[in-house]
């Protein structure tokens, strides 16, 4: 005989435990179970049967798994709860025997961050736990950097402390360092929502986003304890990540930090990289040092080596020269090409002589930024692609290769504010109300590329430097297309000409309102030429012209009449509308519409019928396959086909957009 199953001891009511339950099983308050559930990723379940695994009446609304606070009782992190919670009991109880020097004792031991500093536990053995792999890190790493850039730029508050906000901008200034020193930052995208970075590190695509450098406004309806829970998991993950990657390219880490710099507002240039001399590594850390020489190894020394090497490739020269003449095989400059193997196959990036490399994409340029342009983005970017010597006004903070901005080493300035004609004052001076630089309004350098910011988000993501008349001040941008969006087939993309993606429905109806509109032009200049010349008609004249002209037209007519006639008798639609016309006219009594004789029109009417016969085929080929399909097959093939049809109709109010302000573009130019 079988075991006798007892109510609530298998299934659900096992298996799931209730919020209230799991507090009570680990003997701590909710903000630090709360807390507890954050850190080691556990999150709450939801059951098969609430009434079940509830055990009671009332409903109750969390669930975890019982698994999970079972491991709970085992983290080291408890200790630490009951420890603090027992300290501040024995300080309330001193405070209220009026033991002053007892509870000042006691405050001394405990860990009170926000007055001794001292941390009251540390999160290590936890990332260690939820990463077993610098891989895994890498992965959860989007969530991370969102997070922390986003406490860099909050103000502080009684919730949000000013220890935590300057942690977590050092922290993102660091990752930063990182991604200029090895050349990983990929892609970057300005949206709304703000600005949008893709790395790829270890062969992991990284995305984070990055809000602009506004005034933020802290409101109330946000619990920043749960928020700053997260962030301070964050700020330990993080840090490990930052070592790693720094010992990973032979660097020390934490890197020298100059205070003084960072309040003068250097942000990347407070703080000074050092290579590890414990990874041997020969090659020097890379510093921002804005194009400044620095001390260098003894002259002399430095010449004879710099002498022995140029003796040694002369003799390779030599060797190489001998060696062509030996041997005059054909040059083997072609490179294989990858071709697809059947048409309509998959095309791959084909491979090119081109030595350019997209990371030293700004390596021979020297920049100045404008004081509206933003700084820390452009900064960031720019010596991200290569880009050693950037300049900025004095105002914008310290750390700049120059701040003069007639520096004749400048090849490029960023400018973000419009072309303004300089009002002149009684004194003969001229000064733009915008800006106090030393150029005068709408002054420029010679030989000097002026550009607006754009230009910078738009080449990195080509990986090339684009033209620089399209992005000049003063005119209208082209559009910044995302990098991260896919193009797929039969969607709209909005690099392609609007002829190579439109349907052929939609040319035909393109087609048929450019026709009428020319139909109306004509037609009202027609007008606007016979009231010009009614004063000057001739009387006599006029009536022959009539008689002539009727005659002319009832013989025309006739001929169309017939033509029309001949070539509708094998038509029933064409006589359907034509009896559809006579019934219209004669209630309205209005003359008979003509059928259009043009062959154009006839044309284009032929096609819409095809495209009508066509698509009334597809329907019933699909209905007919669906017949064969069960009923659940049918409602997923149903549901398929609505999601494209959905897409169809945005794709297609977009390219209808887009064919207005074309139109609206070459009437403006006409």
């Amino acid at each position: 005989m079988g075991r006798i199953k007892k109510k609530g001891e298998s299934g659900n009511a096992k298996n799931y435990i209730t919020r209230t339950q799991a507090v009570k099983k680990l003997q701590i308050s909710l903000p630090d179970f709360r807390k507890l559930c954050i850190w080691k990723g556990i999150f709450p379940r939801e059951p098969r049967n609430r009434k079940k695994a509830s055990k009671s009446a009332t409903a109750s609304t969390t669930f975890y798994y019982a698994k999970d606070i079972q491991y709970l009782l085992h983290e080291p992190l408890l200790q630490k709860f009951r420890e603090q919670k027992a300290l501040e009991k024995k300080i309330s109880r001193a405070l209220g025997r009026g033991d002053v020097g007892d509870a000042s004792r006691l405050e001394k031991n405990s860990a009170r961050p926000e007055k001794t500093g001292k941390p009251r536990y540390t999160l290590d053995h936890v990332i260690r736990e939820r990463y077993p792999t610098f891989v895994d890190a890498l992965r959860d790493l989007d969530d991370c950097l969102s997070m922390l850039f986003l406490f860099a730029n909050l103000p502080s508050t009684s919730t949000v402390p000013a220890k935590m906000i300057a942690r977590c901008e050092r922290l993102c200034l660091e990752f930063q360092h990182y991604l200029i020193v090895s050349q990983s930052l990929r892609k970057s995208f300005l949206s709304i929502k703000g600005i949008y970075y893709q790395a790829s590190i270890q062969g992991e695509d990284i995305l984070w986003l990055v809000p602009y450098k506004f005034n933020q406004r802290v409101v109330g309806d946000v619990d920043f304890r749960i928020m700053g829970t997260f962030v301070e998991f964050y700020m330990t993950l993080l840090g490990f990540v930052n070592f790693r990657l720094y010992t990973s390219v032979g660097l020390k880490y934490p890197p020298k930090f100059d205070q003084a710099m960072d309040d003068e507002a250097a942000e990347l240039g407070a703080f000074k990289l050092e290579g590890n001399l414990l990874t041997g590594s020969e090659e020097a850390p890379a510093q921002l040092t804005n194009g400044e020489t620095e001390a260098g190894p003894d002259p002399k020394t430095q010449a004879e080596v710099n002498k022995l090497i140029r003796q040694m490739r002369e003799t390779e020269v030599d060797g190489d020269r001998v060696e062509a003449e030996a041997d005059e095989d054909e040059p083997t400059d072609a490179i294989d090409k990858f071709e697809p193997a059947a048409p309509g196959g998959d095309v791959l990036p084909q491979p090119s002589h081109s030595g350019s490399d997209p990371e030293s994409l700004f390596a021979n340029c020297t920049f100045y930024l404008s004081r509206e342009a933003p700084r820390q983005p452009l900064e960031f970017i720019l010596r991200a692609f290569g880009c050693k010597r950037i300049g900025w006004d004095a105002t914008l903070g310290e750390g700049a290769y120059t701040t003069n901005e007639r520096d004749p080493s400048i090849t490029h300035q960023i400018v973000d504010r419009p072309v303004i004609q300089a009002t002149m004052q009684e004194d003969g001076d001229g000064e733009d109300n915008q800006t106090s630089q030393k150029l005068a309004a709408n002054q420029r350098m010679p030989g000097r590329i002026y550009v607006q910011p754009q230009w910078v988000w738009d080449s990195i993501n080509d990986g090339e430097m684009k033209r620089p008349d399209l992005y000049a001040p003063g005119t209208q941008l082209p559009p910044h297309l995302s990098p991260f969006v896919q193009s797929t087939q039969g969607a709209y993309d909005p690099t392609m000409p609007l002829e190579d993606q439109q349907t052929e429905g939609e040319a035909l109806e393109d087609s048929e309102e450019e026709v009428d509109e020319d139909e109306e032009a004509d037609d009202s200049l027609a007008v606007k030429r016979i009231e010009g010349a009614a004063d000057g008609m001739d009387i006599a004249g006029s009536d022959d012209e009539e008689d002539e002209g009727g005659d002319n037209d009832s013989f025309g007519g006739f001929s169309e009449d017939e033509k029309v006639a001949d070539e509708s008798e094998d038509d029933e639609q064409a006589a359907e509308l034509q009896y559809q016309r006579e019934l219209e006219a004669e209630l309205t009594g209005k003359p008979i519409k003509q059928t259009p004789t043009n062959p154009q029109t006839k044309a284009k009417a032929e096609a819409k019928k095809r495209l009508a016969r066509q698509a009334k085929e597809e329907a019933e080929d699909i209905e007919r396959a669906k017949g064969m399909l069960s009923k659940k097959k049918r409602r997923l093939f149903e549901q398929m086909q609505y999601t494209n049809n959905k897409k169809s109709a945005e794709d297609q109010k977009l390219r209808a957009k887009r064919r207005k302000l074309e139109k609206q573009k070459g009437s403006a130019k006409a």
